[in-house]
């Protein structure tokens, strides 16, 4: 049994012991809301794309089930110095590329010099601690220049996904875009060395996954997996026809369930409705500034308002016409209940309907105070929200008026602090809560995600928090980060929403991860 070590702890690295004969073979056909452009592990940078590199590349390290910590991956042991700045892997013996090639070190210091690099990848910011990557047979050295606490879970994160340098160097192409252009191109085994590979791929209509036959992990059975022979992807924007094409036996699986169509697809007899715990949370970001953007004063830069607003919404109203239910309350007004280090502060400014008004009252607002709530034209429920908080704020006085946009012009809005509170969402793509607080809070990010709000204890913890290798030390200040930033309310903090997908009784073992990951390696589908 191999083991582990960090910081000095030893840790038995779990292995699955083979049982009884596993049904193996079949494709499973799933219908998708959007389809993948490019699925490299640097430059996917949408979630159609970022959620499919799992299933075509590994990495070094693999997050837990419980998304708190990280389990070996291609590498089958680790440890970091005890001063937090070098990271050492062991290599599993004998992992192959799906094309049979050798997976080795030299493999792994092209892909995460790769990665690290800020001229090809956008996510190398995630990886801006690494000073060198290198490689001695199996033993792969990482060095930093100062302390990461997040390193390990970058590690098991799908940008630094281990890819055939062979393949890249072999590949046609002038740069490294060209090159990964034409891989993707090819649809043949060899870049990778996930449980699939990409052998069919269709522009904006189908996609298609054929099982790496060089798989390192093992089965229930003691065979490698995975166990579907591949996996059909075929793109169905509408949401009444994925579930149609679902309903007809046409596709094994359908994603992004509406959640109208929750109840309705629970009492179907032939269908198993999947409601995966999700990092994905709804909320609107408040415009804090003293001013607005036409230089009238702005009411919403006192915290008592954007308070009041917060106690003047119903959430769990609001999840049940929105989300028919199928969600709950944001518990954190910085991440979802699964992130890492996420506090629960519920009930999160619960519906106070007469502490609203005392706040709105002790703030001065003057009755039939215009506030303007951006949505994204076109988006039911965005229209559904506005109707309810338009009805909910009129009780404290707030004539709310909509103003409704595109998605480019929301984000255009959002950057130049050019509203009074907009629809957004957030879904993590790291299993380490300082991604997601970095985006909303850490005013150098992005300006507290658009708000303007900045708070110099919060961002000395958050910068502190980057370099803490103490857990305990580390979750404190993200604790403390977690109350100053419900007190301030620049969000109305409004709910958390699972990830709905519908599949037929024929499927077994799929997963949606917290993160929104597609997971195959055991999905198994009888005909």
């Amino acid at each position: 049994m191999k083991l582990k070590t960090v910081l000095g702890v030893t840790v038995a690295a779990t292995l699955a012991l083979p049982v009884a004969a596993q049904e193996r073979g079949g494709t499973l056909n799933f219908a998708r809301y959007d389809g993948s452009r490019l699925i490299d592990p640097i430059y996917a940078d949408r979630n159609p794309d970022i959620w499919m590199v799992g299933s075509l590349f590994d990495t070094l390290l693999r997050g837990s089930a419980d998304g708190n910590s990280v389990d070996p991956g291609l590498a089958e042991s680790y440890t970091v110095s005890e001063d937090g700045k070098t990271v050492t892997l062991t290599l599993r013996d004998g992992v192959q590329f799906a094309d049979g090639s050798r997976l080795s070190g030299e493999d792994v210091v092209f892909s995460l010099d790769r990665a690290r690099n800020p001229d090809l990848s956008p996510w190398a910011g995630l990886l801006g601690s690494i000073n060198s990557v290198s490689a001695d047979g199996n033993a792969i050295t990482i060095t930093l220049n100062d302390p990461d606490p997040t390193i390990l879970s970058m590690l098991a994160t799908f940008n630094t996904a281990i890819v055939s340098k062979a393949a890249f160097d072999a590949a046609v192409g002038e740069t490294d875009q060209d090159k990964s252009a034409a891989i993707f191109a090819v649809t043949a085994a060899g870049v990778g060395s996930g449980p699939f590979y990409l052998c069919g791929f269709e522009q904006g209509a189908s996609m298609d996954f054929c099982a790496n036959e060089n798989y390192w992990r093992i089965g229930a059975d003691g065979e490698p997996l995975p166990y579907l022979d591949s996996v059909h992807f075929e793109i169905v924007p509408d949401d009444a026809t994925r579930i149609l094409r679902l309903q007809a036996g046409e596709v094994d699986a359908a994603e992004f369930i509406p959640f109208s169509r929750v109840a309705e697809l629970e009492s179907d007899p032939n269908i198993n409705m999947q409601l995966y715990p999700s990092t994905r949370i709804i909320y609107s970001p408040i415009n804090t500034r003293e001013s607005r953007a036409d230089g009238s004063p702005n009411p919403l830069a006192d915290a008592r308002v954007r308070q009041a607003l917060n106690y003047g919404t119903n959430k769990d109203a609001l999840i049940g016409v929105v989300l028919h239910g199928a969600g709950q309350p944001m518990s954190s007004p910085l991440m979802a209940k699964a992130t890492q280090y996420a506090a629960d502060l519920s009930p999160l400014y619960s519906y106070d309907l007469e502490k609203a008004k005392s706040l709105i009252a002790e703030a001065g607002v003057e009755p039939g105070t215009q506030v303007t709530l951006t949505t994204l034209a076109g988006s039911a429920d965005d229209a559904t929200i506005f109707a309810a908080l338009q009805q909910m704020w009129g009780e404290l006085g707030i004539e709310l008026v909509v103003e409704q946009v595109d998605g480019a012009t929301r984000g255009a809005k959002n950057r130049s602090g050019e509203f009074d509170i907009h629809t957004y969402g957030w879904v993590n793509d790291v299993n380490d809560p300082s991604q997601v607080v970095g985006w909303l809070g850490y005013t150098p990010t992005a300006k507290a995600v658009g708000t303007g709000w900045e708070n110099a204890e919060f961002n000395k913890l958050f910068e502190e928090a980057a370099n803490e290798m103490d857990p305990e030390a580390r979750k404190a200040k993200f604790a403390r980060m977690q109350e100053l930033y419900a007190d301030a309310s620049p969000l109305l903090f409004m709910y958390e929403t699972p990830f709905a997908v519908a599949v037929g009784k024929s499927v077994e073992g799929y997963v949606q991860t917290p993160l929104g990951n597609n997971i195959f390696d055991e999905a198994t589908v009888s005909r």
